[in-house]
């Protein structure tokens, strides 16, 4: 699908705003040259070519590259978490499977508000993922609809090489919700994929921005905050005020209500633009098949024996550094 004139206008005053500096200084920090990156794709595709338990798997330079870049060109953790991604979306296929935004809940939640990235980056070079919680419809909406949302962003935002290498921001916005909200985010799924998710998804989560804090924002980051890691938790940021918002990303890529110059639904048109882009890339992924999840180093931390005991998830999943 070609993006209007006006998408096109939008997205290259966004990649403007990456300086070199930025750019080649992130690519250093992930170990990245041409030959690295050469060498780690052969040695990839060569290896799912002798693996049994891995079928279909795409292997283009996009979808192979964002493992090894999120493992800092490690080919056997490139390798390893692979295997938790497949193994994550069997897991998880109501979440992770048939990611089509144009599914009725999907779309109802995108165009409602609850979750969309700015056609702007931060003043980080990031794209950024903002969140409005007080969009829910507590009454309607499950937390099966906000995984799905929320795995239709990642997945899309994964196809752009660029944000592989820069990673996202994400603000989230909630001071008005009420308690009858907690149930969507603290429900066992939703606990077993943040805490795998972390670990498995190929995506540089850099920053979170909370704001406008709630007492119920403050109560579900407690019981979640102990399903991430401390390096994660270091990343969140809770700010009162639009000022510190500002600070930290630049006014630019924020919405009008956000102090920002781009009122938030057309900001959320320009990003079903995208989506629309990548709907048929995001389908061709439930090709994929893990036929046995043996490969995956150590079965330790196995959510069967997890102290927390909000589940059971099959397969192993090893505690890796994603950075």
């Amino acid at each position: 699908m070609e993006l209007s004139a006006s998408k096109k206008e939008i997205l290259l005053d966004r990649e403007n705003l990456i300086s070199s500096e930025q750019y080649e200084e992130q690519k250093k920090e992930l170990r990245e040259t041409d030959s690295m990156r050469q060498d780690g794709l052969n040695q990839l595709r060569n290896w799912i070519s002798q693996n049994p338990d891995i079928e279909n798997c795409l292997t283009d330079d996009s979808f192979l590259v964002r493992f090894l870049r999120v493992r800092k060109y490690s080919i056997p953790m490139a390798q390893q978490t692979l295997l938790k991604y497949l193994n994550l979306r069997q897991t998880f296929k109501s979440a992770l499977c048939n990611l089509d935004y144009t599914e009725p809940r999907t779309l109802d939640l995108l165009e409602k508000g609850y979750v969309y990235v700015s056609p702007f980056r931060d003043c980080n070079g990031r794209r950024v993922i903002i969140y409005n919680l007080n969009s829910i419809n507590v009454q309607t909406v499950t937390s099966l609809d906000i995984q799905r949302a929320d795995m239709v962003t990642f997945e899309t935002l994964l196809e752009d090489e660029e944000c592989q290498i820069m990673g996202v921001t994400h603000i989230i916005q909630g001071g008005n919700i009420g308690p009858s909200i907690i149930p969507i985010f603290c429900t066992k799924d939703f606990g077993y994929l943040i805490k795998w998710g972390e670990q498995s998804f190929p995506m540089r989560h850099k920053s979170f921005i909370i704001t406008s804090i709630s007492s119920i924002i403050k109560y579900i980051f407690e019981t979640t905050k102990s399903l991430i890691t401390p390096k994660l938790r270091k990343r969140i940021w809770m700010n009162e005020s639009l000022e510190k918002l500002h600070q930290k990303v630049g006014k630019h890529c924020l919405p009008l209500e956000l102090g920002g110059t781009i009122p938030a639904k057309q900001m959320m048109d320009l990003w079903r633009e995208e989506l629309e882009a990548k709907r048929e890339r995001l389908l061709s992924f439930d090709k994929i098949i893990l036929l046995s999840d043996k490969g995956i180093i150590t079965r330790r931390n196995s959510p069967r024996n997890d102290e927390t005991g909000i589940g059971s998830v099959s397969g192993s999943f090893r505690k890796l550094n994603i950075d």
